[in-house]
């Protein structure tokens, strides 16, 4: 199911071809001089102090990081760039008043949860599949310059996320997708950079979905995808691509089912779907474990209103982890 490492980075982690924790009080630092330019725009101090923050949460492995500094959140993310010296998607995700849950449904590979508090843009807490960065069966190493390099990537390719305005988002496979032709003047994007352009921009889903329409996305070489969009003002809206356009349908489940033009009995027909929509008085984590599958990576309910997250990977249910929006709380 796996395709070649270099097809899936141009594919899923990086935009088409074509196209922090406070610091004590006192005297501001002097600025540190400027690394040599890639995609990531961070200082010496910055690259330090990400590289520092990053840590092994369990033996998934689940890593965590917090990224300081900015990045072109636009700009294709390449093999060339990743390799820059340095020291079945099958998903279920809900949404309901307050709390935003997901289970990610794919290959046993590490991943990461990414602190990112971005210049001009909106905090945010995400989860990443950091085997994206990486050729396959490569795990990352801590102890390694290049490999904390490679995962400092991470903040560009969110799977899911929240930000500190309660908006989250979260995608899954769509069985197919007819994309919109690429419109003038619009740059092209993958399907995991177009979240974190969401999570940095965009504070209510009217937002994301206005930011949605400004981009071309591109599943070139890998899964067609459909999102799940939901804020802390109680909306939710599943953007779906069909017939050559991006359509907006209001619902609050998602899972791998074509949405466009599905009635309900069409959606109620999906066991988890059904199983989500059915679920309303099921304490979140639990309706999670209801739906999820053998191959069920990571399971995550965001809070919307407290920017708190719990999260359970390799369906360890025994095991959950508490996570904030900033990793310094």
């Amino acid at each position: 199911m796996r395709t070649p490492a270099v097809a899936v980075l141009s594919a899923l982690a990086l935009a088409a071809s074509v196209a922090c924790a406070p610091t004590a009080a006192g005297p501001p630092p002097k600025p540190s001089p400027a690394a040599p330019q890639g995609i990531l725009r961070q200082t010496a101090d910055e690259i330090a102090r990400t590289s520092a923050s990053m840590r092994v949460l369990d033996d998934l492995p689940l890593y965590e990081m917090t990224y300081y500094g900015s990045y072109d959140a636009e700009a294709p993310l390449t093999d060339a760039e990743l390799a820059r010296k340095g020291d079945g998607w099958a998903c279920s995700l809900f949404h309901r008043p307050g709390e935003f849950g997901r289970n990610f449904d794919w290959q046993p590979n590490p991943a990461m949860v990414v602190h990112n508090r971005p210049p001009g843009g909106y905090a945010s807490i995400s989860l990443v599949d950091v085997s994206y960065l990486f050729y396959p069966r490569i795990k990352p190493k801590l102890t390694k310059a290049e490999d904390r390099r490679r995962l400092a990537h991470a903040v560009l390719i969110p799977f899911d996320g929240m930000n500190e305005k309660g908006l989250a988002i979260g995608l899954a496979q769509a069985p197919d997708a007819e994309l919109p032709a690429p419109g003038a003047g619009r740059t092209t994007v993958s399907g995991v950079r177009i979240i974190r352009l969401i999570l940095d921009r965009a504070a209510t889903v009217p937002e994301a979905i206005e930011l949605m329409r400004r981009y071309d996305l591109d599943f070139t070489g890998g899964p067609q995808l459909h999102y799940l969009i939901a804020d802390r003002a109680g909306r939710s809206a599943v953007v779906e691509y069909a017939e050559g356009r991006m359509n907006v349908i209001d619902d609050r489940y998602l899972t791998n089912i074509t949405m466009t033009g599905a009635d309900r009995a069409t959606r109620m027909a999906d066991r988890r779907y059904r199983l989500l929509a059915e679920g309303g008085g099921t304490e979140a984590m639990k309706l999670l474990r209801r739906v999820a599958q053998p191959h069920t990576q990571w399971s995550i309910v965001y809070d919307l209103d407290d920017m708190t997250a719990r999260i359970i990977t390799a369906q360890r249910w025994n095991r959950v982890r508490d996570l904030r929006l900033s990793a310094a709380d």
